[in-house]
């Protein structure tokens, strides 16, 4: 017999944070974006019931309203506005507003409150560069590891921010969902918490501003692609010299012809692909002809050279000199002390 009753009501995405409306808003959590300190006054639910009605107040931070759920009205300066399911408004600086829920039909609400703090420009957002990036590689602290882009999408959002209508739009960026993710990440006490809500944040910031403008995203930099394939190249060889590496093989690795690596080294070093292999196979080799006390054959191999004898001409070549008499000149003194010291024993 079928069933002619009310139809279910479709689960609430949101009853996560029904049941823990405001345990975000215990947390102290405040981060750097860009150029601005970002620090969180409020991430919660909050629900109205029928005809409960918030009266005109104002802040002097950022406060971004979501309705997840339910109808009812705001007004934003001297201007009413009917809101509903799936809209989202945001209420500035100073901006006068009033909110009321139906008279018949309760509201919920997902609140965001930020204070938005200008920061020094002078201070370095990323500090050091990490090890093995340096000024050698045309690195300044400002631009290094994707901060000047990152400063730039933050200066781009905060700006539109500051000029958004006050009026309500329809959240079609889902940033209601980032609310979600922020909740979850609390209640299953995931790794990496902060940065899930700071991450969270950031996506409420963008995916509202987008709501409201679709106008030019900051650029971010297209590669000089010859220079990132040569540093592609130079690594592969450095990670793999004591393997017999051909042109054809790096040049597979880096997804070009033979003929345009052979070229892009001839650019960045005036020599040739097999040059710099032997620069870094020799430089190895010097090293450890005067720290080690292998043979030269020994050495040869695991440097990549197929024989001593082939080693030996291209060590002469290169230098003047043999393997041999080279690690009689440059043995290091010490070396030299600990052998004799276990020659004695």
């Amino acid at each position: 017999m079928e069933s002619h009753g009310k139809p279910s009501p479709k689960p609430y995405p949101y009853e996560l944070l029904v049941e823990h409306a405001f345990a975000l808003d215990r947390l102290d959590v405040e981060f750097r974006w860009g150029h601005y300190g970002i620090r969180m006054l409020k991430l919660h639910h909050t629900s109205f019931a029928p005809g409960k009605i918030v009266s005109f107040h104002k802040h002097s931070d950022f406060e971004f309203h979501y309705i997840p759920r339910g109808k009812g009205k705001v007004i934003l300066g001297d201007v009413s506005y009917a809101l509903q399911e799936g809209m989202l408004y945001l209420t500035g600086p100073n901006l006068l507003h009033y909110q009321e829920a139906d008279t018949e039909e309760a509201m919920d609400e997902l609140c965001l409150h930020i204070d938005i703090v200008k920061l020094d420009c002078g201070e370095s957002q990323d500090g050091p560069a990490p090890a093995g990036m340096g000024a050698e590689d045309g690195a300044d602290p400002e631009s290094e590891w994707g901060s000047k882009w990152e400063t730039a999408e933050a200066e781009a959002c905060i700006q539109r921010l500051r000029t958004m209508p006050p009026r309500p739009a329809m959240d079609q960026y889902r940033a209601m969902e980032c609310f979600l993710t922020a909740y979850r990440a609390w209640s299953e006490n995931q790794p990496g918490l902060f940065t899930v809500i700071k991450h969270s944040i950031i996506q409420i910031l963008l995916r509202t501003t987008r709501a409201y403008t679709s106008g030019p995203q900051p650029d971010i930099p297209s590669r000089d692609m010859k220079h990132y394939r040569h540093k592609l190249a130079v690594q592969f060889i450095k990670d793999n010299y004591m393997e017999p590496l051909t042109l054809e093989i790096v040049a597979e690795r880096v997804q070009i012809s033979p003929r345009q690596l052979q070229r892009i080294f001839r650019d960045h070093t005036g020599g040739t692909f097999s040059e710099y292999i032997e620069h870094v196979r020799l430089t190895h080799i010097c090293n450890e002809l005067s720290l080690s006390d292998q043979t030269i054959d020994q050495i040869a191999y695991k440097n990549g050279f197929s024989s001593a004898n082939y080693l030996h001409y291209v060590f002469k070549r290169k230098f003047g000199s043999t393997p041999m008499k080279y690690r009689v000149e440059h043995q290091a003194p010490t070396f030299v002390e600990d052998k004799l010291e276990l020659s004695d024993k």
